[in-house]
């Protein structure tokens, strides 16, 4: 009887729950939103192994996040390939520049990938064709990503300078957006051109190995996190390595701390907004229940149907708000920016709005338990 009550209540009083779904809808696409945006933002410097299809990754050890990797020299490759589960690797070089576009002006600072230009390379696999990487066989090629064209201010076949040499764009990534400069990718002959402080010719800044299985992965990595290994480099499988860059710029880093922080006080805003409508739309309603108590009804009863209307508000609001974060989702995909809108975030974000919205109907009730229904029906 509670339960078909409180529906009936709902449909027939849409107009006063109304704001009360839009608000926790709100509420909802704000807190998945400013979630969505900081784990996107961060996850832009682990870019390079997200991007790519290797099992494992080679660096210098205690590397904190992939984009701060240091050299390391040819003998861990050939140290790799001993292993009969390693199938192929290949090396990838991370250097840095100053753009300098066509047009003159200010540079844009800008760091240099360098990867494999075979056609089955591993590195940023994900984020060019087969056909992008045979066009940085010739020297002095590089490709950008696709929203940063404007930023460069080129185009395909446009040149530019980078640390004084003249480059051309021959093509565009996608999805390798980064969150302070820009990701430009070459050949590693032509990254070592163009960055002369790297170090000397066989080293390289990781090694990415493919694996004859998959699932070998961690047996790998187990086998080359001995403490005589780690003094040369440490292996790290592609999920650990995305992962600990993620935390560093998140925990570790000022940009990450701030962005937690905006991220927190969106999740208050949203909490708040959810909490005073919602109990606003119940205390509306006060009266009815007032009149309910007044005929017999027994006060657990009574709170069924409050926490029963109010868990519909909130699920209709989240469903809204669902709605909401995919369309930010949309946009933010065709404007280029990071946006991490994943299946936890979205259950997290939820699950929060929805608690709320269930306690914001009990702690509306507060005034009903122990007020007297003929007072209140006045």
């Amino acid at each position: 009887m509670a339960v078909a009550l409180a529906r009936k209540t709902l449909v027939h009083e849409w107009r006063r729950f109304l704001p009360a779904v839009m608000s926790v809808g709100f509420s909802g696409v704000l807190i998945i939103v400013q979630g969505a945006l900081l784990l996107g933002i961060v996850g832009t410097n682990a870019l390079p192994v997200t991007q790519s299809h290797a099992d494992l990754w080679v660096g210098f050890p205690g590397t904190q996040s992939a984009d701060l990797g240091r050299s390391i020299d040819a003998g861990a490759a050939a140290e790799l390939l001993v292993d009969p589960r390693v199938l192929r690797v290949e090396p990838l070089l991370l250097g840095s520049g100053d753009w300098r576009g066509p047009r003159g002006g200010g540079g844009v600072s800008v760091t240099l990938i360098g990867i494999d230009t075979r056609p089955d390379g591993l590195g940023l696999a994900k984020a060019m064709p087969r056909s992008g990487r045979a066009l940085l066989t010739e020297p002095a090629t590089v490709l950008v990503d696709v929203a940063d064209l404007d930023k460069l201010g080129t185009a395909i076949g446009g040149a530019a300078e980078i640390n004084g040499q003249r480059v051309r764009v021959v093509g565009t990534t996608d999805g390798m957006r980064a969150m302070g400069g820009v990701n430009v990718v070459a050949s590693i002959a032509t990254v070592r051109t163009l960055d002369r402080s790297l170090a000397a010719a066989g080293d390289v800044t990781y090694y990415l190995a493919a694996l004859r299985s998959p699932g070998a992965a961690r047996a790998v990595k187990a086998r080359f996190s001995q403490p005589e290994t780690r003094k040369r480099f440490e292996v790290w499988t592609a999920e650990d390595l995305a992962g600990r860059s993620v935390r560093y710029w998140l925990l570790e880093s000022g940009a990450g701390v701030g962005f937690i922080f905006a991220t927190i006080v969106a999740l208050l805003v949203g909490t708040l907004i959810t909490s005073q409508t919602l109990t606003a739309a119940v205390a509306a309603s006060t009266p009815q229940y007032a009149t309910l108590r007044a005929i017999g009804v027994p006060f657990p009863k009574l709170r069924r149907i409050v926490v029963e209307q109010a868990a519909w508000v909130g699920a209709a609001g989240l469903a809204l708000g669902l709605a909401g974060s995919l369309l930010a989702a949309a946009l933010a995909c065709v404007n280029g920016i990071p946006f991490a809108l994943g299946a936890g975030i979205m259950a997290l974000s939820g699950g929060l709005v929805l608690s709320v919205a269930l306690l914001a109907g009990v702690l509306a009730l507060r005034r009903l338990r122990h007020a007297d229904p003929a007072a209140l029906l006045r």
